[in-house]
């Protein structure tokens, strides 16, 4: 009996009549298709077909010129090949399970610029130097009401005990995720009105990024079934806190599962592998910018003074740095990445931050000074800034030869091929360029175009 054999026939015991094949997209966000299950056994052995251009159709799904995809292909249709490795019964959804799935053309090519593609290239590189990742996503979230869009409750009182539970949503979440895989560590309201910050386990390997896109998408689902509209936009109103994911990532090794990063000795907690990993972060920071932050709303987060970093920095225990060392001891010592959007890509993200951190070790780097203790990294004029806008950290993007061999031509020329067409339509629609570094006000445009997807 193959294993979706087993899968198939305990979902038919347990009652499941409908299965999910979901392919992750460049955003970050579930195009799927929903299955009778009597149909899914044959689709999960043959493949699923579906349209091409899913994976990268813009923000308002618009099919993109040059995006490889789709006038490149004849507008043909992919197959999802679902991995049964995330075979889960959907605790929100009646009697349904979900498989995430990879995608091949029919002559069995995988289609590189997926994002789940684009992380195993990562995985692989990290196999092969004998490392697997261990990553946790630390995601803020506004929880709105479902038709106004207006916020639930005002003012600033984090870990509120009375707004930590306000509406019977947040621990419906928390609930019900573990029935997921996904084991919550945290729950609590946020810094602004209306904002929650719910944390979950870390995955090892490809089960890290499939964790925060399970989280994401089910934050949202269990939102908009209460009534409510969940949105993990990066900057929703300029008068209140923005939406961060502090991506935690380690290495361990891969055959023994020893986190490699920790050295007590070292005054920043980190060994000789865990410095060069922070040493890669640095110096390709910029060039990795567009993969943390890939919208134009991302830039109206990064302000001093709001732990949201503004340049390239390290330290232990810094939040003002772009790279937090959290010395937890020689099994749980990891790198927080604090640049990342909550709207981010889990899967591009993750494989950004992997490959750079990888690229460090490789070649033996060196970072440079941390920053010191009771000066944050925010108050040091003498470091570089990170990109202040979007087009700025796509021409870093591209420019680099190193996101090249990170990522494959394939997925840069999407990428780059889906962000500027939005940053086109950007720029005709409100009239405004789109490298303005404005940061106090937020457009109808990025509202209309970000609330609801994200």
């Amino acid at each position: 009996m193959s294993g979706f054999d087993q899968i198939f026939e305990d979902w038919e015991s347990q009652g499941i009549k409908r299965v999910r094949f979901e392919l992750p997209d460049l955003h970050g966000t579930s195009r799927a298709k929903v299955v009778p299950l009597k149909a899914a056994r044959s689709f999960a052995l043959k493949g699923l077909n579906m349209y091409g251009g899913a994976a990268v159709l813009d923000t308002r799904s618009d099919v993109v010129p040059g995006s490889l995809y789709n006038e490149e292909v004849g507008y043909g249709d992919q197959l999802l090949f679902p991995d049964p490795a995330t075979a889960a019964i959907v605790p929100w959804a009646p009697d349904t399970a979900r498989l995430i799935c990879d995608a091949r053309w029919y002559d069995d090519q995988t289609l590189e610029a997926t994002p789940r593609a684009v992380y195993r290239r990562v995985l692989e590189k990290a196999a092969g130097m004998g490392f697997e990742p261990m990553t946790g996503c630390e995601f803020e979230f506004y929880l709105l009401d479902g038709e106004t869009h207006e916020r639930l409750f005002e003012g600033y009182h984090i870990f509120n005990v009375v707004r930590n539970e306000w509406v019977p949503t947040i621990n419906r979440i928390v609930d019900l995720m573990p029935g997921v895989g996904i084991d919550i560590i945290t729950s609590n309201c946020e810094y602004a009105g209306s904002q929650w910050e719910i944390n979950f386990t870390p995955g090892r390997g490809m089960d890290g990024p499939d964790k925060a896109f399970t989280f994401k998408n089910g934050v949202k689902q269990i939102g908009h079934q209460d009534g409510y509209l969940a949105t993990f936009m990066t900057k929703p109103w300029a008068g209140h806190a923005g939406n961060g994911c502090h991506i935690h990532m380690s290495l361990v090794d891969k055959d023994t599962g020893q986190n490699v990063m920790a050295d007590e000795s070292h005054p920043q907690g980190l060994s000789e592998v865990g410095l060069r990993f922070v040493a890669g972060l640095i110096i390709h920071a910029n060039a990795i910018d567009a993969l943390l932050a890939p919208t134009i709303n991302c830039r109206r987060r990064r302000r001093t003074h709001t732990f949201s970093p503004t340049n390239i920095s390290w330290g232990l225990e810094d939040r003002s740095a772009l790279l937090r060392v959290k010395a937890a001891g020689p099994d749980a010592t990891r790198v927080e990445t604090r640049s990342p959007s909550a709207l981010m890509n889990p899967y591009l993200a993750s494989a950004a931050i992997l490959a750079a951190g990888l690229d460090g070790i490789e070649n033996g780097l060196k970072p440079p000074a941390p920053s010191r203790k009771g000066i944050p990294a925010e108050e040091d004029e003498s470091l570089e800034k990170l990109p202040a806008t979007l087009a700025e950290a796509l021409d870093h993007f591209e420019a680099s030869a190193a996101t090249t061999e990170f990522f494959g031509q394939e997925f840069k020329d999407a990428f780059l091929a889906v962000r500027r067409y939005e940053l086109g339509r950007y720029a005709v629609e409100e009239n405004e360029d789109p490298n303005s570094q404005r940061t106090d006000k937020i457009s109808a445009w990025e509202t209309n175009e970000y609330l609801e997807l994200y």
